[in-house]
């Protein structure tokens, strides 16, 4: 099946509102109507396995292209609109699209002379003839469905090629652990080029949920506004979400959001600390911890709500339909106590990484993704991430994961982040550097000699950071996700 069939197959009449919102709605009759024009043009015009571009913030015009790129047959390829220029062009050579679909106020920054390109003040004009489209019931699951570029270990982008059959099996997996239903509805801040926003409007799709779309997280009090105005149900964020919501932004720690059912949180491990506080914030809100990469179409385990207590820190167990397992260095899988790299099998992976066949080889081995994050198991089988294989610190020989640092430092009160790296040093080869990020209104007057007594009360010798430098605030990228200095 087709992944834009599947997600409408029993949502494509449906009489209510897909987008909720003062901007822009959409009912899902009105989506599923233009999304099939353009898939009938897009078909007509380009055939099917073409690489098509998409480049626009969450809007009607990323849906409708979205959606009717996949039923088409072609490829979507979804990119950050803040994107670099070299970067775009990059991925342009590379993927040899077709076609780009892209806002029209980023025509001057993207430019493109050779290649068509259709904004989002033309497109419905373009399909506005078109006949909806016919519904191909042989169509092949194991095409490809969407290329979504990541940054590499090397700088450059690696385009992740996910199918159809990953997004549908994904999708119910989903599905299956947060229990959605038709009357779920999630405030989304997250991009759909990245997997975890789209995997959001995979899910509500699939079930008649609906989605507020928020693309200013920077101005919390709409994102709070929006949750009570429009009685959602879900919301979904990365690990700097939280911490900004519950350390900078009293008026959620104090607000009433007697709708909100459920918190997701994914895209990094979000130490303990804010996840004790949210939960003693609002305890009758179920927080899911999850883990997953984009390799996995969005989503490989997660910790249920009422497992939290007994097991903070853990990122659980594989969601339905993936299996998770904890391996040494000869694909061995670990004692508890032990560390490993973990690993994933299931319909969710990726076909592999797109004009790259020396990287897939080396993280697709034997039908097990290799996802280069260190974990270790307890004695129930509950994984826990510990970091990924590159950002190890060895001081002096010994092997130091920045994350249990970090969660000392922002156990401090007024500490509303804090990033770890390795700087050199001529006597123990690398050394620690802590770069903290304060509340603006410090109830005290804290200082590189008053963080380092603190960690000394609670770290090896070894473990305390050398240097400590503080930011003015957080560095996160276009999916909220925290820039660690290269």
């Amino acid at each position: 099946m087709n992944a834009t069939q599947y997600l409408f197959e029993k949502t494509a009449r449906l009489d209510k509102d897909f987008v909720l919102g003062n901007k822009e709605t959409i009912s899902y009759s009105s989506l599923y109507e233009q999304s099939s024009k353009m898939a009938t043009y897009l078909s007509e015009k380009f055939g099917s396995q073409k690489n098509i571009l998409l480049v626009s913030n969450n809007n009607r015009f990323f849906l409708v292209c979205y959606l009717g790129i996949m039923l088409s047959g072609n490829v979507c390829v979804p990119l950050n609109p803040s994107i670099e220029i070299g970067n775009f062009h990059y991925i342009a050579e590379k993927s040899e699209f077709v076609l780009c679909f892209l806002e029209k106020r980023l025509e001057k920054k993207l430019i493109l002379p050779v290649i068509q390109t259709v904004t989002d003040t033309e497109y419905l004009d373009l399909i506005i003839n078109e006949r909806q489209y016919l519904n191909n019931d042989t169509f092949d699951s194991n095409l490809p469905a969407q290329i979504i570029f990541t940054s590499g270990s090397t700088g450059k982008q690696k385009g992740v090629v996910l199918s159809h059959k990953n997004i549908i099996v994904n999708t119910n997996s989903i599905i299956k652990y947060l229990k959605l239903s038709q009357e779920d509805i999630i405030e989304v801040v997250l991009p759909f080029f990245y997997c975890y926003g789209l995997s959001l409007l995979h899910t509500h799709l699939r079930v008649g949920g609906s989605m507020v779309l928020n693309n200013t997280f920077i101005f919390l009090g709409t994102v709070l506004n929006d949750i009570i105005k429009y009685k959602c149900t879900g919301f979904a964020g990365v690990p700097s979400h939280f911490q900004i919501l519950l350390r900078k932004s009293e008026s959620f720690k104090k607000g009433k959001f007697p709708t909100l059912r459920y918190v997701t949180q994914a895209g990094g491990k979000l130490h303990n600390t804010f996840i004790s506080e949210f939960i003693r914030c609002f305890p009758d809100i179920k927080f899911y911890v999850m883990y997953g990469q984009t390799e996995a179409t969005a989503r490989l385990s997660y910790l249920k709500p009422d497992e939290l207590n007994d097991k903070l820190g853990s990122i659980g167990h594989g969601i339905p339909d993936v299996q998770l397992k904890v391996v040494n260095e000869t694909g061995q899988q670990i004692q508890a106590g032990n560390i490993g790299e973990i690993i994933a099998k299931g319909d969710n992976i990726m076909l592999g990484y797109y004009k790259d066949a020396e990287s897939t080889k080396k993280t697709l081995k034997d039908g097990w993704l290799y996802t280069g994050d260190v974990g270790t198991v307890d004695s129930d089988g509950y994984i826990y991430l510990t970091a990924r294989k590159k950002e190890i610190i060895k001081v002096a020989g010994r092997r130091i994961s920045p994350k249990e640092i970090e969660e000392v430092l922002v156990s401090f009160p007024d500490v509303v982040d804090c990033t770890i790296d390795a700087i050199d040093d001529d006597i123990t080869g690398e050394a620690i550097k802590a770069t903290i990020v304060l509340k603006e209104n410090a109830k005290q007057i804290v200082t590189a000699d008053v963080l380092k007594s603190f960690c000394g009360e609670k770290l090896d010798h070894h473990k305390i950071p050398q240097t400590i430098e503080f930011a003015k605030g957080m560095k996160i990228n276009s999916a909220g996700k925290k820039v660690k200095a290269t």
